[in-house]
């Protein structure tokens, strides 16, 4: 009787986990395929009545989301593979060699995770427009590049599984340290680079505070921002911006779906050595 409970209970709650997943998306569609007349006169389960796929195009048109995904995609290519370089290198020479202070490194490191990003903006907002960054791809690209810590640590752990003999014995056959990290650590880094693009990747794509502060302008909107078009001091046009958002979230549940295997192996793979 107590396997039989144990049993109902776990799926009753796999069925609720489901629902409360699935249920905003259901209330996004019906809401996008709704008229503004329907949707004033409708309830947010209510199914459409006469379903309309206009809300999708003004949803793409007007909010120039053709321009904001190439924005985008920029931005997110360039971090990203800036990210896995600079990333890959420091965990390299953290892992593999020992200098002064190496451990302030680490608790610095750690210190830099635990600070709440919103404190620093100040600062961080004054040093990027000194630069003359503010309003520039470059602005969101370089504070996607240099505030990724959780990166440097996945690369730690699973280089920590890659034998230190491999070093040693490129070492023997005359391969310095920029060849080892090129052409033996960076290849056996794959399931972890494969991780951190996925997660990095969907965390820039959904980015809405960043791209918003130091991007202002309209043509250099991202897919994040460009939904903003449609809300404004005198309502929210609910009906067309739940359109926007679900164009914006079936390139990550195409992506997200296709590669999970990826990110669940690349997490683990550096957890047991």
């Amino acid at each position: 009787m107590t396997r039989v409970l144990v049993v109902i209970g776990k799926y009753a709650s796999l069925v609720l986990a489901c629902l409360f997943t699935l249920v905003p998306l259901v209330v996004l569609l019906f809401t996008g395929l709704k008229s503004t007349a329907e949707y004033a006169t409708s309830g947010v389960l209510d199914p459409p009545k006469n379903p309309t796929l206009a809300n999708f195009v003004r949803a793409f048109t007007e909010a120039k989301m053709a321009s904001a995904f190439l924005n985008t995609t920029i931005i997110l290519a360039v971090s990203v593979v800036g990210t896995i370089l600079l990333g890959t290198m420091a965990a390299y020479a953290l892992d593999r060699f020992e200098f002064r202070f190496k451990k302030t490194v680490f608790l610095l490191f750690l210190l830099a995770t635990l600070i709440p990003g919103v404190t620093t903006q100040v600062a961080t907002f004054q040093v990027v427009n000194a630069f003359g960054l503010y309003n520039t791809r470059l602005a969101p690209i370089i504070l996607f590049m240099g505030t990724d810590i959780i990166s440097i640590y996945i690369f730690i752990q699973f280089m920590r599984s890659i034998p230190v003999s491999l070093d040693e014995a490129a070492t023997v056959d005359g391969a310095n340290h920029w060849t080892i990290y090129s052409k033996i650590i960076l290849p056996l880094l794959t399931p972890a680079i494969a991780t951190v693009v996925i997660i990095k990747g969907i965390g820039i794509y959904n980015e809405f505070y960043i791209p918003f502060l130091y991007m202002p302008s309209r043509d250099l909107g991202v897919i994040s921002t460009s939904l903003q078009r449609f809300k404004g001091p005198m309502g929210t046009q609910w009906e067309v911006l739940s359109a926007g958002a679900l164009i914006v979230i079936i390139p990550t549940l195409i992506v997200f779906l296709a590669l999970q295997k990826y990110i669940y192996n690349g997490l683990s793979a550096g957890a047991v050595k």
